[in-house]
Protein backbone atom coordinates (compact mmCIF):
# COMPACT_ATOMS: atom_id res chain seq x y z
CA UNK A 1 0.00 0.00 0.00
CA UNK A 2 2.95 2.55 0.95
CA UNK A 3 4.08 1.58 -2.56
CA UNK A 4 0.89 2.08 -4.29
CA UNK A 5 0.58 5.79 -2.82
CA UNK A 6 4.19 6.50 -3.46
CA UNK A 7 3.53 5.77 -6.98
CA UNK A 8 0.82 7.88 -7.23
CA UNK A 9 2.52 10.80 -5.84
CA UNK A 10 5.08 10.22 -8.36
CA UNK A 11 2.35 10.21 -10.89
CA UNK A 12 1.01 12.89 -9.78
CA UNK A 13 4.02 15.35 -9.55
CA UNK A 14 4.92 14.06 -12.77
CA UNK A 15 1.70 15.22 -14.44
CA UNK A 16 2.15 18.43 -12.17
CA UNK A 17 5.49 19.22 -14.24
CA UNK A 18 4.39 17.95 -17.74
CA UNK A 19 1.88 20.81 -17.50
CA UNK A 20 3.92 23.31 -16.26
CA UNK A 21 6.29 22.62 -18.54
CA UNK A 22 4.03 22.57 -21.57
CA UNK A 23 2.03 25.90 -20.51
CA UNK A 24 2.62 29.11 -22.03
CA UNK A 25 4.24 28.32 -25.56
CA UNK A 26 2.09 28.83 -28.08
CA UNK A 27 2.65 27.38 -31.62
CA UNK A 28 2.62 30.37 -33.20
CA UNK A 29 3.94 33.00 -31.49
CA UNK A 30 1.81 36.11 -30.87
CA UNK A 31 3.64 39.72 -32.44
CA UNK A 32 4.84 41.44 -29.34
CA UNK A 33 4.91 44.88 -31.03
CA UNK A 34 5.22 48.49 -28.79
CA UNK A 35 2.07 49.57 -30.57
CA UNK A 36 0.32 51.68 -27.91
CA UNK A 37 -3.14 50.95 -27.84
CA UNK A 38 -4.93 48.24 -29.73
CA UNK A 39 -4.23 46.20 -32.26
CA UNK A 40 -5.43 42.66 -34.22
CA UNK A 41 -3.66 39.51 -32.85
CA UNK A 42 -2.10 37.13 -35.01
CA UNK A 43 -4.65 34.27 -35.42
CA UNK A 44 -4.10 31.65 -33.08
CA UNK A 45 -1.36 33.39 -30.88
CA UNK A 46 -2.78 33.65 -27.69
CA UNK A 47 -4.41 30.10 -27.76
CA UNK A 48 -5.60 29.70 -24.69
CA UNK A 49 -7.80 32.97 -24.72
CA UNK A 50 -11.42 31.76 -24.34
CA UNK A 51 -14.87 33.52 -24.99
CA UNK A 52 -17.07 33.19 -22.27
CA UNK A 53 -20.63 33.28 -24.13
CA UNK A 54 -24.34 33.06 -22.90
CA UNK A 55 -27.42 31.97 -24.19
CA UNK A 56 -30.66 34.06 -24.55
CA UNK A 57 -33.43 33.50 -26.88
CA UNK A 58 -31.61 31.05 -28.87
CA UNK A 59 -28.20 32.95 -29.55
CA UNK A 60 -24.76 32.79 -27.98
CA UNK A 61 -23.41 36.17 -26.96
CA UNK A 62 -19.65 37.13 -25.76
CA UNK A 63 -19.78 38.46 -22.50
CA UNK A 64 -16.68 38.17 -21.59
CA UNK A 65 -12.71 36.94 -21.94
CA UNK A 66 -11.36 34.27 -19.81
CA UNK A 67 -7.98 32.06 -19.97
CA UNK A 68 -7.48 28.25 -20.16
CA UNK A 69 -5.13 26.85 -17.33
CA UNK A 70 -6.31 23.39 -17.55
CA UNK A 71 -8.00 21.09 -20.21
CA UNK A 72 -11.15 21.35 -18.18
CA UNK A 73 -10.99 24.77 -16.55
CA UNK A 74 -11.46 28.74 -17.35
CA UNK A 75 -10.16 31.84 -15.40
CA UNK A 76 -12.44 34.68 -15.37
CA UNK A 77 -13.52 37.63 -13.82
CA UNK A 78 -16.46 36.89 -11.01
CA UNK A 79 -18.64 39.95 -12.46
CA UNK A 80 -18.83 37.75 -15.49
CA UNK A 81 -21.03 35.36 -13.87
CA UNK A 82 -24.49 35.44 -13.25
CA UNK A 83 -26.66 32.09 -11.55
CA UNK A 84 -29.78 33.21 -13.88
CA UNK A 85 -27.35 32.19 -17.05
CA UNK A 86 -25.97 29.04 -19.45
CA UNK A 87 -22.73 29.21 -20.56
CA UNK A 88 -20.63 27.58 -22.67
CA UNK A 89 -16.72 28.44 -23.42
CA UNK A 90 -15.29 28.72 -27.25
CA UNK A 91 -11.92 28.08 -27.26
CA UNK A 92 -9.57 28.31 -30.59
CA UNK A 93 -11.24 30.79 -32.06
CA UNK A 94 -10.06 33.82 -34.29
CA UNK A 95 -12.79 35.61 -35.31
CA UNK A 96 -15.82 35.20 -32.88
CA UNK A 97 -18.60 34.62 -36.23
CA UNK A 98 -16.90 32.36 -37.88
CA UNK A 99 -17.14 28.36 -37.01
CA UNK A 100 -13.36 28.63 -37.54
CA UNK A 101 -11.09 24.99 -37.88
CA UNK A 102 -10.24 23.69 -34.77
CA UNK A 103 -12.09 25.61 -32.74
CA UNK A 104 -14.49 24.12 -30.23
CA UNK A 105 -17.33 25.25 -28.18
CA UNK A 106 -17.51 23.60 -24.85
CA UNK A 107 -20.79 23.58 -22.03
CA UNK A 108 -19.99 25.03 -18.66
CA UNK A 109 -20.94 22.57 -15.92
CA UNK A 110 -19.89 24.24 -13.02
CA UNK A 111 -19.28 27.75 -12.23
CA UNK A 112 -17.19 28.63 -9.00
CA UNK A 113 -17.16 32.46 -8.31
CA UNK A 114 -14.83 33.34 -4.92
CA UNK A 115 -16.30 33.34 -1.80
CA UNK A 116 -15.45 37.01 -0.91
CA UNK A 117 -16.27 38.67 -4.21
CA UNK A 118 -18.78 41.83 -3.56
CA UNK A 119 -20.23 43.35 -6.86
CA UNK A 120 -21.19 46.48 -4.60
CA UNK A 121 -17.44 46.68 -3.17
CA UNK A 122 -15.39 45.94 -6.84
CA UNK A 123 -12.12 47.89 -5.39
CA UNK A 124 -11.67 45.12 -2.59
CA UNK A 125 -10.80 42.79 -4.91
CA UNK A 126 -12.10 39.02 -5.44
CA UNK A 127 -13.13 39.33 -8.71
CA UNK A 128 -12.27 35.90 -9.61
CA UNK A 129 -13.98 32.78 -11.10
CA UNK A 130 -13.13 29.33 -12.39
CA UNK A 131 -15.64 27.46 -14.83
CA UNK A 132 -15.60 23.74 -15.39
CA UNK A 133 -15.87 22.61 -18.66
CA UNK A 134 -18.82 19.59 -19.21
CA UNK A 135 -15.69 18.01 -21.15
CA UNK A 136 -11.93 18.25 -21.09
CA UNK A 137 -10.64 19.44 -24.28
CA UNK A 138 -7.37 18.23 -26.12
CA UNK A 139 -4.50 20.38 -26.64
CA UNK A 140 -3.83 21.23 -30.09
CA UNK A 141 -1.67 24.13 -31.93
CA UNK A 142 -4.88 26.14 -31.56
CA UNK A 143 -5.76 24.92 -28.08
CA UNK A 144 -3.87 25.17 -25.67
CA UNK A 145 -2.51 26.34 -21.41
CA UNK A 146 -1.48 29.51 -20.19
CA UNK A 147 1.05 29.13 -17.13
CA UNK A 148 -0.43 30.63 -13.93
CA UNK A 149 2.80 33.10 -11.84
CA UNK A 150 4.41 31.66 -8.56
CA UNK A 151 2.41 32.53 -5.64
CA UNK A 152 2.86 36.45 -4.47
CA UNK A 153 4.33 37.25 -7.45
CA UNK A 154 4.82 40.87 -8.34
CA UNK A 155 6.16 42.54 -11.73
CA UNK A 156 8.21 45.12 -11.70
CA UNK A 157 7.25 48.48 -12.70
CA UNK A 158 7.43 49.23 -16.77
CA UNK A 159 6.81 45.38 -17.24
CA UNK A 160 5.59 44.74 -20.77
CA UNK A 161 1.98 43.15 -20.79
CA UNK A 162 -0.73 42.21 -23.40
CA UNK A 163 -4.25 41.91 -23.05
CA UNK A 164 -6.04 40.59 -24.98
CA UNK A 165 -9.87 40.00 -24.98
CA UNK A 166 -13.31 40.98 -27.91
CA UNK A 167 -13.88 44.02 -26.27
CA UNK A 168 -14.51 47.82 -27.82
CA UNK A 169 -11.35 49.49 -29.40
CA UNK A 170 -12.89 53.16 -27.96
CA UNK A 171 -15.16 54.57 -26.05
CA UNK A 172 -18.96 53.64 -27.51
CA UNK A 173 -17.13 52.19 -30.46
CA UNK A 174 -17.72 48.80 -31.97
CA UNK A 175 -17.13 45.47 -30.86
CA UNK A 176 -14.31 43.70 -33.22
CA UNK A 177 -14.87 40.42 -34.43
CA UNK A 178 -11.82 39.81 -34.36
CA UNK A 179 -9.21 38.70 -31.22
CA UNK A 180 -7.31 42.10 -30.57
CA UNK A 181 -4.71 42.68 -28.40
CA UNK A 182 -2.82 45.70 -26.55
CA UNK A 183 0.45 46.25 -24.55
CA UNK A 184 0.37 48.02 -21.43
CA UNK A 185 3.23 48.58 -18.99
CA UNK A 186 2.64 47.22 -15.36
CA UNK A 187 2.62 50.43 -13.61
CA UNK A 188 0.69 50.92 -10.18
CA UNK A 189 -2.07 52.00 -12.47
CA UNK A 190 -2.69 50.90 -15.31
CA UNK A 191 -2.90 53.24 -19.09
CA UNK A 192 -6.84 53.49 -19.89
CA UNK A 193 -7.83 50.36 -21.91
CA UNK A 194 -10.68 48.98 -23.05
CA UNK A 195 -10.26 45.09 -24.17
CA UNK A 196 -11.33 43.54 -20.95
CA UNK A 197 -9.54 40.29 -20.79
CA UNK A 198 -6.90 38.04 -19.25
CA UNK A 199 -3.40 40.43 -18.78
CA UNK A 200 -0.40 37.85 -20.65
CA UNK A 201 3.07 38.47 -19.30
CA UNK A 202 6.19 36.78 -20.77
CA UNK A 203 8.45 35.27 -18.06
CA UNK A 204 12.35 34.78 -18.01
CA UNK A 205 12.01 31.46 -19.84
CA UNK A 206 9.91 32.92 -22.51
CA UNK A 207 6.20 30.61 -21.55
CA UNK A 208 3.46 33.28 -21.04
CA UNK A 209 1.97 33.91 -18.04
CA UNK A 210 -1.62 35.28 -17.39
CA UNK A 211 -0.59 37.84 -14.40
CA UNK A 212 -3.98 39.75 -14.41
CA UNK A 213 -8.01 39.19 -15.23
CA UNK A 214 -9.25 42.84 -15.99
CA UNK A 215 -11.86 43.81 -13.19
CA UNK A 216 -13.02 46.80 -14.94
CA UNK A 217 -11.89 49.19 -17.22
CA UNK A 218 -11.87 53.32 -17.71
CA UNK A 219 -13.04 55.33 -20.60
CA UNK A 220 -10.80 58.32 -20.18
CA UNK A 221 -7.05 58.94 -20.01
CA UNK A 222 -5.47 59.37 -16.41
CA UNK A 223 -7.70 57.06 -14.77
CA UNK A 224 -7.21 53.66 -13.91
CA UNK A 225 -8.10 50.25 -15.38
CA UNK A 226 -8.53 47.52 -12.03
CA UNK A 227 -6.82 44.06 -12.31
CA UNK A 228 -7.10 41.20 -10.39
CA UNK A 229 -3.71 40.11 -9.91
CA UNK A 230 -3.59 36.46 -10.58
CA UNK A 231 -0.76 35.27 -8.35
CA UNK A 232 -2.72 36.44 -4.99
CA UNK A 233 -4.85 33.82 -5.67
CA UNK A 234 -2.93 30.66 -6.71
CA UNK A 235 -3.75 28.94 -3.06
CA UNK A 236 -7.47 29.84 -3.98
CA UNK A 237 -7.33 28.35 -7.91
CA UNK A 238 -5.74 25.43 -6.19
CA UNK A 239 -8.06 24.27 -3.52
CA UNK A 240 -11.02 24.95 -6.49
CA UNK A 241 -9.55 22.64 -9.07
CA UNK A 242 -8.47 20.08 -6.41
CA UNK A 243 -11.84 19.70 -4.74
CA UNK A 244 -14.18 19.87 -7.94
Amino acid sequence: MIQTINESKLLQGTLSLFIALSCGVPTYPPSVTRVVGGEEATPNSWPWQASLQYISNGNWYHICGGTLIANNWVLTAAHCISSSRTYRVVLGRHNLYIAESGSLAVSVSKTVVHQDWNPNQVSKGCDIALLKLADPVSLTDKIQLACLPPAGTILRSNYPCYITGWGRLRTNGPLPDVLQQGRLLVVDYATCSNFGGPLNCQAADGRWEVHSISSFTCNYCHKPSFFIRVSSYIDWINSVIANN
